[in-house]
């Protein structure tokens, strides 16, 4: 059975400025693990990668993964389509912590209503106000 993670990454007031990043774990029988940190001055989408990492490597010892995001750079580098131009020390740790585990992105739109997609935002948007 596969880990679910939702994951989110924010700058605000400005990109780049004041980072977020949060992730939720959610296992079969409802459970829900909340996990956010930030960083003082970053770009959006080092916080959504971030969040990834994070993710992996809190749940070192999970071996599959479905992660929810709505960051179509996290995707795409990560499946390859693009190339990582950008955050490259960040994609090397993404590279060791997803080393030998089955991880399956799938996309959500951000801000459409859902449930764990909207929790994530919030999450990390207030990592970005610490």
């Amino acid at each position: 059975m596969s880990q679910i993670v939702y994951t989110d990454g924010s700058c605000a007031p400005t990109n780049p400025g004041p980072g977020g990043w949060a992730f939720i774990a959610l296992d079969y029988k409802g459970s829900e693990w909340h996990v956010s940190g930030g960083d003082d001055y970053s770009t959006n989408n080092k916080m959504e990668l971030s969040a990834v990492v994070q993710s992996l490597s809190f749940l070192c010892d999970k071996k599959s993964f479905h992660i929810y995001t709505d960051s179509m750079y996290v995707i795409n580098c990560a499946s390859g389509k693009w190339k990582r131009r950008k955050n490259i020390c960040l994609w090397k740790e993404y590279d060791n912590v997803s080393n030998g585990k089955h991880i399956k992105f799938f996309w959500v739109k951000g801000h459409s209503g859902n449930k764990y997609n909207e929790k994530v935002d919030i999450l990390a948007k207030n990592e970005t106000k610490k």
